[in-house]
């Protein structure tokens, strides 16, 4: 059973404000996309910025589609074990997740909504 002290997505109240901080603050690269991906702009898909979920914030998610999209700064270079064990993980829990780079989404954001929107055709 659940403490009070954990909440619906088994978030801690801590994981809760980082991710409220993190939608206040969304990178230029973040901002962009999620100019493209809020209020079902994409097909009518439904996403979330800045999303809790456990003991990881989310930049993107659509929950019907079980899809996440990560989009990594430079900083993620140093970091790619971590992100490939936080994607087994959302992995085994039934996500899709895509990743692509601030560049990506800064030279190529008809390149990165394409493959969402693919991702999101496919089941």
């Amino acid at each position: 059973m659940m403490g009070s002290s954990m909440r619906y997505r088994r978030t801690s109240p801590e994981i809760e404000r980082v991710a409220r901080s993190m939608r206040a603050s969304l990178t230029p690269s973040e901002r962009r996309l999620w100019s493209c991906l809020k209020s079902g702009r994409l097909g009518g898909a439904r996403f979330r910025a800045q999303h809790p979920l456990g003991q990881v914030v989310l930049d993107f998610v659509c929950c019907s589609a079980k899809l996440v999209v990560e989009v990594d700064g430079p900083y993620h270079a140093q970091q790619r074990a971590r992100d490939r064990e936080r994607d087994r993980h959302l992995e085994a829990a039934g996500y899709r997740v895509l990743r692509f780079t601030n560049a990506d989404v800064d030279n190529d954001l008809a390149m990165v909504v394409g493959s969402i929107r693919r991702a999101l055709q496919t089941p």
